[in-house]
């Protein structure tokens, strides 16, 4: 991989000659503070000490000793034959904010018309860092991904040079892929439904939007699991819904208390085949509860069946939908999941009286999803790869699961939370108290992304721990990242601890 250069920033450095600080003094302290705001990335090169010394009008023994401190300091690494580049060593929760600008020397000229009304507030997005780390949660096993097969089916495609594949489509999606994805449906999860009811969706978030723009006014609530999946909640709070957070225990959402919390609610986003995240499976009691809620009160059911593929002890258990009567429920399922986040389609099953109205928000939102994609994944789905590469996967996410099931027994300040053998991550509690936010935080500087439980919770965390993704984490790096995790406990823990002591001897 070609060295990353940085940017002329460098070029910046304005040297004060004769100043209180000696030459070499204002080189280090430049680099050190452009290093520390994040100005300079790591990895980033930086200029030669003959660049640097020619380009600044100075002896190259000090350019030289400048970038000798900075070496010695942990800024800068030197790699032999390649140069000096900016060192790993900073994490990002130590970047230090770049100072305010200075304010003009002029008043700004006051803007013509009237004032600018408030815009309201954003939604809170969780942050993930865009790589992919161990125990990532909602990541498959990417270096599982079917190349071969997709390939050759891409090949085949761009060889037939399809001009209608080039132009626009239905905003239903292909109906080649409907009709794939309905005759998968029925064998893999049981629900009966024909082409015409199935919408391709850029993935499950704008599946859930699509539903609350189509079936709901600003202003009504909706009840979300609580702890619950942040981004639906995210994409409800955006179609200008109330949120009523309703608990989730064993048997799942608790509908006696959706109903107390928020009687007059209008939909409800569930994911009744494996809780996010505790991984609950919603009783059967809970099941005919929440369709009786739904038919009485005029309400929608949004069924998240994110990763209900993948169940290690019998068959995956049937949807929801499938108990549904009265065509209250929309099945929403993705492609992330199984396949690849990256892949950007999911789908979602509707009644037919409603499929006009959602395809004119489609078109509205976005027209309809990439075209090609859709297309190769028509193929694979019909000619039996899909199903094939779930086989296989789910042969490997059982192994991955009970090795992290094994590291986190032997990790003390962890406890895994009891749950079905299902989906594609894992709750682990800790056994004390603790800022799971801090930890994480702590958990990633040192390469590990160990997702915190308070952030699943719309209000008051009712516990702390972690969401830990096992499907996309090799068995041989399973321990190693909880190691890391649990040093990221002690670590974080051990200046609470100290000023404990410090209070209780002050006493």
């Amino acid at each position: 991989m070609p060295a990353r250069l940085i940017s002329p920033l460098w070029n910046s450095l304005a040297l004060e000659r004769g100043g209180a600080a000696s030459l070499q003094d204002q080189i280090v302290g430049y680099f050190r503070d452009a290093v520390l705001r994040g100005r300079l990335k790591a990895g980033a090169r930086v200029p030669s000490s003959r660049a640097l010394a020619a380009e600044h009008e100075v002896s190259r023994i000090t350019a030289v000793q400048a970038y000798d401190r900075l070496v010695a300091e942990g800024y800068l690494v030197a790699r032999p034959g390649a140069g000096l580049f900016v060192a790993d060593s900073v994490p990002d929760h130590h970047l230090l904010p770049d100072p305010a600008p200075a304010r003009p020397s002029r008043p700004r000229p006051a803007a013509a018309g009237r004032p600018r009304a408030a815009l309201p507030p954003l939604p809170a997005i969780p942050p993930r860092p865009s790589e992919v780390l161990p125990l990532s949660v909602g990541i498959p096993a990417l270096e599982q991904f079917p190349w071969a097969d997709w390939g050759r089916l891409s090949a085949r495609l761009h060889r037939a040079r399809a001009p209608e594949l080039l132009g626009y489509g239905d905003a239903r999606g292909e109906p080649a892929l409907r009709r794939a994805i309905a005759d998968y449906l029925g064998p893999a999860r049981g629900i009966a439904c024909s082409a015409d009811q199935i919408l391709v969706v850029a993935g499950a978030q704008q599946g859930i939007e699509l539903i609350a723009r189509a079936l709901t006014r600003p202003g009504d609530t909706a009840w979300i699991e609580e702890p619950g999946y942040p981004l639906g909640r995210v994409a409800l709070s955006a179609t200008g819904l109330a949120l009523a957070p309703v608990p989730v225990d064993a048997e799942g959402l608790d509908v006696a208390a959706g109903r107390r919390v928020a009687p007059g609610a209008r939909l409800a986003l569930v994911t009744p085949s494996h809780q996010y995240p505790l991984g609950a499976l919603m009783s059967l009691r809970r099941r005919l509860a929440l369709l009786e809620w739904a038919d009485a009160a005029d309400g929608w059911i949004i069924e998240d069946d994110y990763d209900g593929e993948y169940r290690y002890a019998g068959r995956p258990l049937a949807p929801l939908y499938t108990l549904d009567r009265a065509d209250r429920v929309l099945y929403l399922g993705t492609f992330s999941k199984v396949l690849a986040p990256g892949l950007r389609l999911g789908y979602l099953v509707a009644p037919r009286d409603l499929v006009e109205r959602l395809s004119a928000l489609k078109t509205a939102a976005d027209r309809h999803a990439p075209r090609l994609p859709q297309a190769v994944l028509a193929r694979f789905i019909a000619e039996g790869r899909l199903a094939a590469h779930l086989r296989r996967t789910r042969t490997l996410y059982a192994r991955r699961r009970l090795a992290l099931l094994d590291a986190l027994g032997r990790a003390a300040a962890l406890v895994a939370r009891e749950s079905p053998p299902a989906g594609l991550h894992l709750v682990a509690l800790l056994a004390g108290t603790g800022d799971d936010d801090a930890i994480s935080r702590r958990a990633l500087a040192d390469r590990v992304h160990a997702a915190p439980l308070s952030r699943f919770y719309a209000g008051a965390p009712q516990a702390r721990g972690f969401v830990l993704g096992f499907a996309g984490t090799p068995e041989t790096e399973m321990a190693p990242a909880v190691r890391r995790l649990a040093d990221a406990i002690a670590a974080v823990g051990a200046p609470r601890r100290a000023r404990a002591q410090r209070a209780s001897s002050a006493r």
